[in-house]
């Protein structure tokens, strides 16, 4: 069953709305269709479960209900589950794997600065991040595991939802405020980065699906094979309105370089994040 597992500035447009006690805080953010692509170059693997669309954000929101927050991830296509992800306890999808990635201070220095294992990305110094949630197809246990095992110092700051759901072309996930530090503040910032879920993934990577130059059946193409490019498929990018100039925007951020003689001295992207 090869693949079966194997699956962020200024902000303007942020919407808080507090109609009543009963209802959400939300805060939403829109990106453009179609910049599934990371740096312009990355192609979906050609087998026929990684239909387009699948990894393609068009929204993200997040809400607050009593002591939970609630994060809400749009994609471009219907989230579906090729390789029945209820039979390896999963959450009712395969293919995606979202990182969102949140920064409480906005101060230089404070935080992880390093992308989870896998990921290749940093983030700029001023963007560094405090928690990252995962919103994943994997269920509890193997998420747990496989941050004990790989995330090593950045483990403190790994959030796994107590709840993941598909409801069409959205990815829900539902947090305890607390463990977040808190109920999010109008000063946070955010980054959602999709990946692809990975379940056989490399020794020292966190369930992430690799780029290479040239696609494959389950492996994305118009990356490097000196794994020095990041394995970013699409990113939140400020406006975060989700114009034609965003996806120039994410091209930039995510444009890498490569240095075939010294590749594991090449330097990283640098993600920033997105902020009100």
């Amino acid at each position: 069953m090869r693949g079966a597992g194997g699956w962020v500035g200024v902000l303007v447009g942020l919407a808080w709305a507090v109609p009543d006690a009963a209802a959400d805080t939300v805060a939403s953010w829109k990106d453009p269709t179609r910049d599934d692509d990371g740096p312009g170059t990355y192609q979906y693997p050609t087998d026929p479960a990684y239909k387009p669309g699948s990894f393609d954000l068009t929204s993200f929101e997040v809400g607050t209900r009593g002591g939970e927050v609630v994060f809400r991830v749009g994609f471009r296509a219907k989230v579906e589950d090729p390789w029945d992800s209820k039979a390896w306890q999963g959450n009712g999808f395969s293919l995606q794997f979202v990182q969102v990635y949140l920064d409480r201070d906005h101060q230089a220095g404070s935080g992880f600065c390093e992308g989870l294992p896998g990921l290749n990305v940093r983030f700029r110094p001023e963007s560094c991040w405090e928690k990252v949630v995962l919103i994943s197809p994997q269920g509890k246990a193997r998420l747990q595991a496989e941050v004990s095992q790989k995330a090593g110092a950045l483990r403190p700051g790994v959030v796994i939802p107590k709840v993941t759901r598909v409801k069409g072309k959205t990815i829900e996930a539902v947090v305890d405020a607390q463990d977040l530090g808190g109920v999010p503040g109008r000063g946070w910032g955010w980054q959602v980065v999709v990946q692809s879920n990975e379940g056989y993934p490399d020794a020292r990577d966190l369930l992430t699906r690799k780029v290479n130059e040239y696609a494959g059946p389950h492996r994305f193409g118009g990356g490097s094979d000196w794994d020095c490019d990041p394995h970013v498929i699409d990113v939140l990018v400020a406006p975060g309105v989700g114009g034609d100039d965003e996806v120039k925007a994410q091209h930039e951020a995510l444009r890498f370089r490569c240095d075939p003689n010294k590749p594991e001295a090449s330097p990283l992207v640098e993600l920033p994040m997105v902020y009100p």
